[in-house]
């Protein structure tokens, strides 16, 4: 007698998690961690300030309080908070206080928004490490805050680097921070 067993298997779920960085324009933020192993998705959008589904214009007005980040979701089991903080750190100048580059404002502030509470202390540690090591001159200002919102940025901003390597912009201020990206990493973390 033969017996046939049939086994349902249902596909393992992947575990995900989401923060939501700013630091500076979201181009070169969202470029950087597209790169990442386990990292999911990359989202272009605007952050932390009080008026609804805000547009460009409005927010770089800087009227709105909203910053210009990336929600970035992200499979922890492949790609710890610890090695997204360090990337996000890595990416900008988180000693500048509402300004990255040419770019000022509070919509370029350096900021971070935790989206479950055990994220904060992650953040927190991460913040004082780099304030201890002496990298910078002068003390961290990224704001570290509990999430409270997010609005998608429009359609022509996401991907854009991926979309427009050869614009100018991408070819001398992204294209060095991804080359960058490149040789200060593990080349397990790169995709």
């Amino acid at each position: 007698m033969i017996i046939l067993l049939i086994v349902s298997m249902t596909p393992k779920e992947v575990p995900t998690r989401e923060i939501v960085l700013g630091g500076g324009c979201f181009w070169c933020t969202e470029a950087l961690f597209k790169q990442l192993n386990g990292v999911l998705e990359v989202t272009s959008g605007y952050s932390g300030g009080d008026r609804i589904n805000p547009d460009y214009q409005s927010v770089c007005s800087g009227e709105t309080g909203h910053a210009e980040v990336v929600r970035v979701r992200y499979n922890p089991e492949v790609i710890p908070l610890e090695t997204l903080l360090e990337v996000f750190f890595f990416s900008h100048d988180p000693t500048s206080l509402n300004q990255q580059g040419a770019d000022i404002g509070s919509q370029y502030r350096s900021v971070i928004f935790y989206t479950v509470p055990e994220q904060e202390p992650t953040i927190n540690h991460a913040i004082k490490k780099l304030n201890e090591s002496g990298k910078y001159p002068k003390k961290v200002v990224t704001e570290v805050l509990p999430f409270k919102n997010f609005y998608p940025a429009e359609s022509y901003h996401q991907n854009y680097y991926n979309r427009n390597p050869n614009v100018p912009y991408c070819k001398f201020l992204i294209k060095p921070k991804l080359d960058k990206l490149n040789k200060s990493f593990d080349p397990n973390s790169i995709k």
